[in-house]
């Protein structure tokens, strides 16, 4: 593994869920298979549990680890090719890349969209030019269109807590005091259909997200109807993607309750947090005892401790 940046990365990503609950039974075991090698992570945006859990992932592995928030830190970055750079970018990503690259062994990028341009968010032009000039491999901590690192986390948490062979996943849109990005939404659809598991949606109309991450899916525009026998409900707030990045007026209550959660199979809740309580979600359920979202962000050490293993074993080795 070179590139962890989409599920389409890995070959088989029930294996990979395997792999990584195996690996968060003995995290030590392979203490020494990073050392003398570095991590780079590079933050355009803020972070809490990816920051955290990738740093805490490669120590297990015995890495270094640098940490960079270019945002803060760093040059602005020019990164149109045959650019004239005479306004405000000091540094090309080509050149900044390439240093980076010499100066770690894997670098780790989170980037958000700007939620204005859709076609410059979903080419994801940021990572892929770390990928181009870094020439080192290149994990995304997220990105403008996908948060891989997340849903393998999820996946982790589903496998370890269901009940079911194939168990019922929905997927619901939730209110938010601000336009956000599909990202994650869009990655854990992809990830719950390749990893076969059967997948609802369900949101306002004009909320419908990318069919390259939702298509096998069942679209459900009434939430209730959705909710029927659930096994896990996933919460999650995301502006238009057909009226990009928009805050589209919204008819009914889309706040899940308690007394929406009785419809379903006593499913249990997620949330990848950051949360706005009583906005997004409410302390009853956040708090209750079916929430399974401190569970998630544990699984995101092991996570990305298993993304960083592979890619030691492949590339230097």
């Amino acid at each position: 593994m070179k590139y962890f940046t989409t599920v389409n990365d890995i070959a088989d990503a029930d294996a990979l869920v395997k792999e990584a609950l195996e690996l968060k039974k003995k995290p030590f075991g392979k203490a020494d298979l990073g050392k003398n090698k570095t991590l780079g992570l590079l933050f355009f945006n803020p972070s809490l549990r990816t920051r955290l859990s990738t740093q805490k992932a490669a120590l297990n592995l015995g890495m270094r680890v640098v940490v960079m928030n270019i945002g803060a830190e760093g040059w602005a970055l020019e990164c149109e090719d045959g650019a004239v750079m005479n306004r405000g970018s000091v540094e090309h990503i080509k050149d900044a890349a390439a240093v980076l690259g010499l100066y770690c062994d894997i670098l780790a990028v989170r980037c958000f969209p700007t939620l204005t341009n859709k076609k410059e968010d979903y080419g994801e032009k940021l990572i892929l030019q770390f990928m181009k000039y870094s020439n080192v491999p290149v994990i995304s901590m997220e990105s403008a269109t996908l948060h891989p690192l997340q849903s393998l986390a999820d996946m982790m948490t589903i496998r370890e807590f269901k009940k079911t062979g194939k168990p019922k996943l929905v997927l619901t849109w939730a209110p938010h005091v601000k336009a956000l990005p599909q990202v994650v939404a869009n990655s854990f659809a992809e990830w719950a259909l390749r990893c076969n598991y059967e997948l609802t949606i369900t949101h306002p109309e004009g909320y419908e997200l990318c069919e390259d991450f939702t298509r096998g899916a069942t679209i459900e525009y009434d939430q209730e109807k959705a909710l029927k026998d659930a096994d896990f409900v996933y919460v999650k707030n995301w502006s238009s993607y057909t009226n990009y990045g928009e805050v589209l007026p919204v008819a009914g209550d889309w706040l899940l309750t308690p007394e929406k959660m009785r419809i379903s199979n006593r499913a249990q809740l997620m949330h990848c947090l950051p949360v706005r309580r009583n906005v997004e979600l409410p302390d009853e359920l956040l708090d209750g005892p079916e929430s399974l979202v401190l569970k998630q962000a544990e699984n995101r050490i092991y996570a990305a401790q298993t993304v960083l293993k592979k890619m030691l074993e492949a590339n230097f080795n």
